[in-house]
């Protein structure tokens, strides 16, 4: 049975410099309604997949949340089962760290985009705002905008005009996407961390050009009154010749020895990757298709900007080991200067993965699986009393099976069937399912089948599928995030609070949560080393 702790007890342990792992594993929407500064969130409906990602070492330190509701002492039983071996419950949830009077904090990734704001209140970062920046590209069309989030975010809403380069690959690739060391660059976002994060990477690499961040991107972009694009495909980075990239490791080594970095022989490192007392991360932080094609055994795929956007879905547990990985160390040097002035403790792997060979990685938790074809639900659907419909609760509301019951594993002990009756647990994702099906094992139902799925698989079985506006309720649709979620679907208000939001980060800390993310730091300790 695992131990409580209290919320007092507790707040200290945060930043007592050991391993600790504090997860919060209420389901994405409860969480991002307001969660502790340091809390890392593993819905308890994903938690056997995200543990085996996020949590390498068996033995690592780690305290369990949730929403005072029981779920953390099934979490506690399957990670114990599973070989943790030193889980502790926060005791009285969430709930009892607002009482010991700690803030709670809304949104997602919080700590990073917290260091963003304090990186531009430090560096004063350049910035224009819409309006200027439409005015600047009715006067000059050299004017090269580049959109630092993913693709997949660039294909849904992108400025016109703009092109998608990730953070991470901006100092890599700017002078193949941007010859003349006069043309102006301007970054964007999203809203406001990229944009800042990404020119002030190309400020770190003193590039000559002049650099700017568009202030609170595309969400300001249409406050301002200007539209957005949306569907376009972003284009394949030109990769930098040979010529270029002797540059760019020069770049590179400059970097990591003005900022102090830390360079590991793959040696070193395959030996903390074993070491059984500790927590090692090795994260590859190139672009997906590099990381496909080679990289270093051990790996796991995190392109850089997206790993100092959301550290917390990368990184679990706090104090742990981070080594980065690339082919010439830049894009790893320069990640690493961003998480080292956030607080954590960051190596570079001194190889190039692209020698690494191809391994198998540990697959996406949040990948979906439908099932075979249609027959094979259609035999798993036969002679059951009820269908369960493990799908994410804004899914189950656009489409599911007529009669269907909605289900998270965070409240399937509170469904009205008994365990003697025969169920199908289905649903558009596997991971989800799984938890739904070992939970109704665990409370004694001996006639639980499983079958992913979809709408086209349902209704090529011959079901009718219905949509519900309704149901679940919103006060149940605990795996969904309420809060300004439709700020890019045109809801200025929205918009606008979630910016006020973002901006008023800073003011909420305690001096516990502020002394872990120093911007600057880096550049700070190498000159008092050169002065010592």
């Amino acid at each position: 049975m695992a131990e409580r702790i209290s919320a007092a007890s507790l707040k200290p342990l945060l930043t007592d410099g050991a391993e600790i792992a504090f997860l919060d594993i209420r389901e994405h929407g409860q969480y991002g309604e307001g969660h502790p500064f340091f809390s890392i969130p593993i819905p308890y409906s994903r938690l056997e997949s995200l543990a085996a990602r996020l949590l390498p070492c068996k033995s690592v330190r780690m305290v369990l949340m949730d929403d005072g509701d029981g779920v953390s002492e099934r979490a506690a039983q399957r990670l114990q089962y599973i070989g943790y071996r030193n889980v502790a419950i926060l005791d009285g949830g969430v709930a009892a760290w607002a009482a010991a009077g700690y803030n709670l904090f809304k949104g997602v990734n919080v700590p990073s985009k917290t260091f963003g704001e304090m990186l531009e209140h430090q560096e004063d970062t350049p910035r224009l705002t819409a309006t200027e920046l439409h005015s600047l590209m009715a006067r000059d069309e050299t004017v090269v905008v580049l959109d630092g989030r993913s693709p997949a975010e660039f294909e849904k809403m992108s400025l016109p005009g703009a092109g998608c380069c990730p953070n991470a690959e901006l100092g890599y690739r700017l002078r193949t996407l941007v010859p003349d060391e006069s043309t102006t660059v301007v970054i964007n976002c999203a809203g406001r961390t990229r944009s800042i994060l990404g020119a002030e990477g190309l400020r770190l690499l003193n590039v000559r050009n002049p650099v700017y961040a568009l202030e609170n991107g595309t969400q300001g972009w249409r406050l301002a009154g200007f539209q957005l694009e949306h569907g376009a495909l972003p284009k394949q980075l030109p990769a930098p010749g040979p010529a270029m990239l002797e540059g760019l490791a020069d770049l590179a080594t400059t970097i990591i020895d003005s900022r102090g970095l830390k360079l590991l022989s793959p040696e070193t490192v395959a030996g903390w990757l074993e070491e059984p007392g500790r927590t090692t991360y090795l994260l590859d932080v190139r672009t997906e298709q590099e990381f496909a094609s080679s990289h270093w055994p051990g790996a796991r795929h995190a392109p850089g900007g997206q790993l100092v956007q959301a550290t917390d879905q990368y990184v679990a547990v706090r104090n742990a080991r981070i080594v980065l990985s690339d082919d010439i160390r830049l894009r790893a040097a320069t990640t690493a200067v961003w998480l080292k002035e956030m607080g954590h403790d960051v190596y570079l792997l001194d190889t190039d993965a692209r020698i690494g060979g191809v391994h198998d990685g540990i697959a996406d938790e949040n990948g979906k699986q439908p099932s075979a074809n249609a027959q094979e639900f259609k035999e798993c659907a036969a002679g059951v009393a009820m269908i369960l419909d493990a799908s994410r609760g804004m899914e189950f509301r656009t489409a599911h099976v007529e009669g269907a019951c909605w289900v998270t594993r965070a409240r399937v002990d509170k469904l009205d069937i008994e365990p003697d009756e025969a169920v199908l647990v289905t649903g558009r994702d596997k991971t989800l399912i799984d938890g739904v099906r070992v939970d109704l094992e665990a409370m004694g139902f001996e006639q639980v089948r499983s079958c992913a799925g979809s709408p086209e698989i349902w209704a090529d079985a011959g079901f009718k599928l219905v949509s519900t506006e309704e149901v679940p309720a919103e006060p149940d649709c605990i795996d969904y995030l309420f809060f300004v979620h439709d700020r890019h679907d045109g809801n200025m208000d929205a918009a606008r609070r979630y910016l006020e939001w973002e901006t008023g980060l800073l003011d909420q800390l305690d001096a516990q949560e502020k002394s872990v993310l120093n911007p600057g730091a880096t550049s700070k300790s190498r000159v008092n080393e050169a002065n010592a």
